[in-house]
């Protein structure tokens, strides 16, 4: 099985209870196909980078889960049906690195940002080489 990630936004006019109840459809098409669902995070309502069907705010819900390749098309078009959910973004993590990732995300743990290389000191210049070298 491999591993896979879906972030849904979904409508901000509707209640906690409809939210609840369009992620347990998604749940349930997930573990009707055979997938496995590792965790569910709520990302809150959050403000959009542009308008999309005139709703400048959305509720992120990320689902963290394994499964077959073939599940992804029938999750894919029962998201595309339900109208509560404005968009979508389903991902596969392949490599030995990636999946190391997901494991991490999926624990709700934050990935370890890339250290930057401290600045260097600025090289001396001719003259100052000659100074220290003649003492």
């Amino acid at each position: 099985m491999k591993h896979y990630e879906v972030l849904l936004i979904i409508k901000p006019t509707l209640e906690e209870t409809e939210v609840k109840a369009r992620v347990d459809f998604i749940e349930g098409v997930i573990t009707k196909n055979g997938g496995k669902i590792t965790s569910w995070q709520d990302m809150g309502t959050r403000k959009l980078a542009y308008k999309i069907d005139k709703f400048e705010r959305g509720v992120y819900k990320v689902c963290y889960f394994e499964a077959p390749t073939a599940l992804i098309e029938e999750l894919v078009r029962n998201i595309r049906i339900n109208e509560d959910i404005i968009r979508f973004l389903v991902v596969k993590y392949e490599t030995k690195r990636e999946i190391a990732a997901w494991e991490k995300l999926s624990r709700g743990e934050k990935l370890n940002q890339i250290k930057k290389p401290e600045p260097r000191a600025p090289k001396a210049t001719k003259e100052e080489a000659k100074e220290e070298n003649e003492e």
